[in-house]
C-alpha cells in the first residue's frame, strides 16, 4: 500500500523540470513535477515508491498541462512525482537543447508508424518500460485519447505496475459520431492533405519573431502559461503530426475495449462532462448501464473537455480526493477509509 496525506495549504515554490529525450527514435519533452528526475539514480531514503504519469489528449502539448500538474502535486502534500509526456512529433527540442538518450531502449526502432494511435501508444509504453523502475508503482491520468492510450497500456503491457487509471473526458469510442467528430472527421481524414499544404504556406515562411507573437496571443485568449512550451508546436511538422493522429482517432477510437475495461475495472476511474461535444451524455448513459459496479461519474460542475484552459484547480482537487476511494487504490493518511 503507498500512504498519501492530503493537503492543500502548501504554498512554496513547486519544483519543474523539463527535458527533452529520445524515445523510440524521436524527440520528446518530458516534464517532471517535484525534485525527483531520475528515478533509477536516485538512492535518498525519500526515494518515492509511486509516479504520477498524465498523458494528453491531442494535440500532445504537455506543457498545456503543468498547471494541473502543479496543482495535483500540492494537493497530494508533494508526496509523489508527477509526470508528463509529449506525443511523439508534437513538440520539438528547441535548438541547442540537449536531447537525452535512453541506452537500453531494445524496441526503439520496431514501432512502425510511430506517429499514429499504435505507435503512440508503443511510445509511451517503452518511455515507461525504459524511464520507471519495475518496482515504482504507477497512478496513470489520461485526458481525452490519452484515456483511449491508457486503456491500451493495461491491454499491452500488463506487466506494468499501475494501481489506478483517471480517465478524464474519455473519448474512447465513437468518437467519429460524436457532435465534435462529424465536423473533424471530414477535415482530418478526407481534407487534411489541404490542411498539411495551408499550414505549411503559412507557417514555413514565418519569422520566428512572428510565431513567438502568434503563440503568446494564443496562449492568452486560451489563458494558459507559456511555460515549458516550445516555439515548435507552430512547425507545420508538429502540426501535421496532431493532424494525422486526430484522423486516425476518427477512424479507429470506434468501439470500447469493454474486455480491458471488465479486465481491469477496480483500478478504473471514468469521468463524463455534461457539455462535451466529444463525449456525449449518452456515451456516459450506455457505459453505466454496461458496467454498473464501475467507478463512472458525471460531472456536477459544466467542466468542459478541455479542462485545462479554465479548471485545473478543481479537476486536480477532485482527482487528489478519489486518489482515497475505491478497492484499488492508494491508502491515504487522512483518517478516510478505502
Amino acid at each position: 500500500m503507498v500512504h498519501l496525506e492530503m493537503h492543500s495549504e502548501v504554498k512554496e515554490e513547486i519544483p519543474v523540470h523539463e527535458e527533452f529525450i529520445l524515445c523510440c527514435g524521436v524527440e520528446t519533452q518530458v516534464i517532471k513535477c517535484g525534485p525527483w528526475t531520475d528515478l533509477f539514480n536516485d538512492q535518498s531514503a525519500n526515494r518515492p515508491e509511486l509516479l504520477i504519469f498524465i498523458i494528453t489528449g491531442n494535440p500532445g502539448f504537455c506543457a498545456f498541462y503543468v498547471p494541473f500538474a502543479k496543482a495535483l502535486y500540492t494537493s497530494i502534500n508533494r508526496r509523489f512525482p508527477i509526470w508528463l509526456i509529449s506525443h511523439a512529433g508534437h513538440v520539438l527540442a528547441p535548438k541547442g537543447k540537449k536531447i537525452l538518450a535512453a541506452s537500453d531502449d531494445p524496441k526503439a526502432q520496431e514501432i512502425k508508424d510511430i506517429y499514429g494511435l499504435h505507435g503512440q501508444v508503443e511510445h509511451k509504453i517503452a518511455f515507461l518500460r525504459t524511464h520507471v523502475p519495475k518496482e515504482t508503482k504507477l497512478v496513470v491520468i489520461g485526458h481525452s485519447i490519452g484515456c483511449y492510450i491508457s486503456l491500451q497500456i493495461l491491454k499491452h503491457a500488463p506487466e506494468l505496475p499501475i494501481i489506478r487509471s483517471f480517465l478524464l473526458f474519455p473519448t474512447i469510442e465513437r468518437m467519429s459520431e460524436s457532435p465534435n467528430g462529424r465536423i473533424a472527421t471530414p477535415l482530418l481524414c478526407w481534407l487534411r492533405y489541404i490542411l498539411y499544404v495551408s499550414g505549411y504556406l503559412l507557417l514555413k515562411p514565418c519569422p520566428e519573431t512572428v510565431k513567438s507573437w502568434l503563440l503568446r496571443t494564443a496562449l492568452l485568449w486560451m489563458n494558459l502559461q507559456g511555460e515549458f512550451l516550445a516555439p515548435s508546436v507552430l512547425e507545420p511538422f508538429c502540426l501535421a503530426n496532431a493532424a494525422y493522429l486526430g484522423g486516425q482517432e476518427m477512424m479507429e477510437v470506434v468501439k470500447r475495449d469493454n474486455e480491458t475495461i471488465k479486465e481491469h475495472l477496480s483500478k478504473l476511474t471514468f469521468y463524463y462532462g455534461t457539455i462535451d461535444p466529444w463525449c456525449p451524455t449518452q456515451y456516459y448513459e450506455d457505459i453505466k448501464k454496461d458496467f454498473p459496479e464501475g467507478d463512472i461519474r458525471l460531472c456536477e460542475k459544466k467542466i468542459a473537455h478541455a479542462f485545462i484552459l479554465r479548471s485545473s484547480q478543481e479537476m486536480a482537487d477532485m482527482v487528489a480526493d478519489w486518489m482515497q476511494d475505491g478497492p484499488s487504490t492508494v491508502e491515504t493518511g487522512t483518517g478516510k477509509k478505502d
